[in-house]
C-alpha cells in the first residue's frame, strides 16, 4: 500500500508507524500480546509536512491505527482501541487504572522520556541543530531527571502494579524507553543498572523478541508532494 494513501482499510487494521520509533512498538507489543492483527505501514520521511504521510493525522505524528471506522491517534489511544477489539477475555491496565500516585507519576515521566528523546534526535541529528542550544539542554536535563526519578523508584513503583490484571502499559513503555535509548544512544544508560536490568527481563516476553527495532535510516528524501490534508 501507498505510504501517501491515507484511505480507511475496507477490512481488519492498519498500524502507521516507524519500527524504529518507541511509541510505534509500544502499539506493535500490545497488539501481539492481545492477539490483534494489524498491518504494518512504515513512514520513512519524518520530514514530510504532508499530513497523508503521517495516515491523515493532522498534527503530523505517529503512530495511527487505521480502523473500517475511522483513524485512531496517539499511543494511548491506539492501545485502548486494540483492548476493545481483543475482547473482555484478555485484560491491559492504563494510566487511569492505576491508584497509586508514585505510579502514576511514573507513567508521566515515561511519557515525557520518550517525547524528550525524539525532540532531541529530530533537533540536533535530523535538523543538525546546535546540541548547546538552551532549549535542548533543559531537554536533556529533563530527559536525565526523568530517568534518575525512575531508576529510584522503579522497584516501589512496579510493587502498586494492579496484580492479575494482564498487561501493564507501563512497563511495556518502559521497556520500550530504555531499548530505544540504546538503540538511538542520547544518554549512557550505565546511570541506570535497575532499568537496563528491568529492560532485559521483560525484553524476554515473546511479543518483545517479535517487535525489535530494525536497522534504518532516520530519515528518506524529503517528499515534494503537495499536502492533501
Amino acid at each position: 500500500m501507498d505510504a501517501m494513501t491515507i484511505a480507511e482499510p475496507r477490512h481488519g487494521l492498519t498500524l502507521v508507524g516507524r519500527r524504529t520509533s518507541h511509541f510505534t512498538r509500544v502499539v506493535a507489543i500490545v497488539a501481539d500480546e492481545l492477539g490483534v492483527e494489524v498491518e504494518r505501514r512504515s513512514v520513512r520521511d519524518l520530514a514530510s509536512q504532508d499530513c497523508a504521510s503521517y495516515g491523515g493525522n493532522p498534527a503530523l505524528k505517529l503512530p495511527v491505527l487505521l480502523t473500517p471506522t475511522g483513524a485512531v491517534y496517539g499511543t494511548e489511544n491506539i492501545c485502548r482501541a486494540l483492548v476493545r477489539r481483543a475482547g473482555g477475555a484478555r485484560k491491559a491496565f492504563f494510566t487511569e487504572d492505576l491508584t497509586d500516585e508514585r505510579a502514576q507519576s511514573a507513567q508521566e515521566l515515561v511519557w515525557h522520556a520518550m517525547s524528550a528523546q525524539v525532540q532531541w534526535v529530530m533537533g540536533t541529528r535530523v535538523c543538525g541543530l546546535p546540541s548547546d542550544n538552551e532549549y535542548f539542554v533543559k531537554c536533556r536535563l529533563g530527559l536525565e531527571g526523568a530517568l534518575k526519578w525512575l531508576e529510584a523508584h522503579l522497584d516501589a513503583v512496579l510493587s502498586t502494579l494492579p496484580a492479575g490484571q494482564g498487561l501493564s502499559l507501563f512497563e511495556v513503555t518502559l521497556f520500550c524507553l530504555i531499548e530505544h535509548l540504546a538503540f538511538r544512544p542520547t544518554v549512557p544508560l550505565e546511570a541506570y543498572p535497575g532499568l537496563t536490568r528491568f529492560a532485559h527481563l521483560y525484553g524476554e516476553r515473546p511479543a518483545c523478541q517479535r517487535t525489535p527495532y530494525p536497522s534504518e535510516p532516520i530519515l528518506a528524501p524529503t517528499s515534494k508532494e503537495p499536502p492533501t490534508c
